[in-house]
């Protein structure tokens, strides 16, 4: 599992964006087959609720790095 943390940590923002978005794609098509239908492993849907989870802070660390340099570049401007 720190594997894919560690992959996940590299890809860059948009990256992360898209995979985020397909990842939610998967998860709500496997909510919709366990409605519907027989699903083969039901741990999957924790599997995927705690990768959106993570790709959710990835992304969010990212936005606050970009947010935190922004502020630091103002502040150096303003001086």
């Amino acid at each position: 599992m720190a594997d894919k943390k560690k992959k996940d940590s590299d890809l860059s923002y948009d990256e992360l964006v898209a995979k985020l978005k397909e990842t939610k794609k998967q998860y709500m098509d496997l909510r919709f087959q366990a409605v519907m239908a027989h699903v083969d492993n039901p741990l999957q849907k924790r599997t995927l609720r705690r990768e959106i989870a993570r790709l959710n802070t990835l992304i969010h660390q990212q936005d606050l790095e970009k947010f935190r340099k922004a502020a630091a570049e103002k502040i150096s401007a303003a001086n």
